[in-house]
């Protein structure tokens, strides 16, 4: 360890974390004033892959005032996917990040112990390693913030998104808090309610057809497009249609 290194406690970061003070302080006038709520929330994980080296893809795990969940914002299909895996399981390390309020680092996610289920599935889809950090204000839980890697990650990635959860959890709680009363927006709220049905309809189409989570969303996707409707409209009516059986 060198000299400089033992100075910013043995990461070097003193650098990464002026810079990224720097940039939120810039946009946070900004977002209130000219962005919407999705561009804010999208903007704020486009900046994660920027400043977390290695990082293929982030997203924004939010809960609304009836305890929904969902990703608000996410930077590709691929982060999508994998957030949807830990919905339908009901488990994984960002859910486990905002629930427990800790930074959780999984190096693989394929072999990684503690999530048995999502690991490996989300090996699949061609990840490696992820980091996720819980968003708070105060001593409300908004969500977590997660990044994940195709690569390795380690103590030094670790610490830059904590520091950069820290700052996006402020500008998360003003851009909630604009477009709020008393609860989140009808758009977040909407949005991702419509993610967890299409969430429950995939799970359910690979579990009855035995396909994987891939392909049971294209079949969606197509069904979609033949019905000239949206996914949720159609992840709602296969949901329901479940139900019915069941009853």
């Amino acid at each position: 360890m060198s000299a400089e290194d033992s100075k910013s406690g043995g990461l070097g970061d003193t650098t990464a974390a002026e810079q990224i003070v720097a940039a939120f302080a810039r946009m946070a006038g900004m977002f209130l004033t000219h962005r919407t709520v999705d561009e804010a929330l999208a903007t704020i994980t486009e900046l994660a892959v920027q400043t977390v080296p290695g990082t293929a893809g982030a997203g924004l795990t939010l809960f609304d005032s009836a305890g929904g969940r969902g990703t608000a914002a996410a930077t590709s299909d691929l982060v999508e996917r994998a957030d949807a895996l830990q919905y339908e399981l009901g488990d994984g390390p960002c859910l486990t990040a905002s629930a427990e309020r800790i930074v959780v680092r999984v190096d693989d996610v394929g072999t990684d112990p503690r999530w048995p289920r999502w690991g490996p599935r989300a090996a699949a889809l061609g990840l490696v390693s992820t980091l996720s950090a819980p968003l708070v204000a105060g001593e409300r839980g908004l969500g977590a913030m997660k990044v994940y890697g195709t690569g390795a990650y380690g103590p030094r990635e670790e610490h830059v998104l904590t520091l950069f959860a820290a700052q996006a959890s402020l500008l998360v709680a003003q851009v909630v808090g604009a477009a709020e009363a008393e609860t989140v927006s009808g758009r977040i709220t909407d949005k991702l309610r419509g993610r967890e049905v299409i969430a429950r309809a995939t799970g359910f189409l690979m579990g009855r057809d035995g396909v994987g989570e891939h392909a049971a969303f294209l079949a969606l996707a197509h069904t979609a497009r033949e019905q000239g409707t949206s996914m949720r409209r159609v992840a709602e009516q296969l949901t329901a249609a479940r139900e019915d059986e069941r009853w």
